[in-house]
């Protein structure tokens, strides 16, 4: 799908990958949708890109994609405005660093919904009216910690293994209906995200590059290409590739084992 024209909803808008999507997507998109829990966010972002694309139609949405009620209103509210899509951008994403045995179980909640439900019933919204008009694409953020389980992320990485699993299997569905879905398969990518994952009652590791961290600007762009390339995953840096085609090509025992000996005592 080429995205001249494009008209995009993206959600976590408000930082990270999500406000570089928007800020990739405001040179080629005839219209944004832009979707987070913070409002002032939202609007900062909408400013600075109508400044400098003062055509591009922008919509902002403060939604808390964890709460079922508004994740409803939002679809409503995409009905009642009429408002066409056909790029979703499934960006928003939670994550939670530590013991499952000692999480905070309204975190893990909030995960499941954002990372699976919100994700999933967008989907579902937004794809009939993309096969009425046989054009349309939906990339879905997943990550490479779904390639294999992750002690001491064990949520996450099961709720992403969810997201890729779920993003092969539509786009099988959808096979020569004009509609495209790829998944995004970052490894660590320096945003806000990794900040928020990690527990208040845990000590703050100091960021450190690694070989496998790809900037945010890359893994965004590395995104779009894929979706004009049709291609069903993208996993951005040479690094991350290498590794997970070695992940996917070892025998689960073996990976067990990896995890078993990586994870911490509770």
């Amino acid at each position: 799908m080429k995205l001249k024209g494009c008209h995009a909803l993206i959600t976590g808008a408000s930082a990270g990958l999500g406000w570089e999507f928007a800020s990739q997507l405001a040179t080629q998109a005839d219209s944004l949708v832009l979707v987070a829990r913070r409002t002032e966010r939202l609007e900062e972002l909408r400013s600075e890109l109508n400044g400098c694309f003062p055509n591009l139609q922008i919509r902002v949405r403060a939604t808390d994609l964890s709460d079922r009620v508004q994740l409803e209103e939002l679809c409503e509210w995409l009905g009642q405005e009429g408002i066409s899509v056909d790029l979703l951008v499934n960006n928003a994403g939670l994550g939670d660093l530590g013991a499952f045995a000692t999480s905070d179980p309204k975190r893990v909640d909030e995960m499941i919904l954002v990372n699976m439900l919100a994700l999933t019933s967008l989907t579902r919204h937004l794809l009939p009216a993309m096969l009425a008009q046989r054009r349309g694409a939906i990339l879905n953020v997943s990550s490479s910690a779904g390639f294999l389980p992750l002690a001491g992320f064990a949520v996450y990485a099961a709720t992403k293994a969810y997201v890729t699993s779920f993003s092969e299997g539509l786009r099988a569905e959808l096979r020569g209906t004009g509609v495209i879905v790829t998944a995004l398969c970052p490894g660590p990518v320096r945003t806000e995200f990794s900040q928020a994952a990690q527990r208040r009652d845990t000590k703050k590791e100091k960021a450190t590059p690694g070989l496998g961290h790809v900037s945010a600007r890359k893994v965004v762009r590395d995104g779009l290409d894929a979706i004009e390339a049709d291609r069903a995953i993208a996993i951005p840096g040479f690094i991350m590739k290498l590794g997970m085609a070695m992940v996917r090509m070892t025998p689960m025992p073996l990976l067990r084992a990896v995890s078993r000996f990586s994870a911490k005592p509770i």
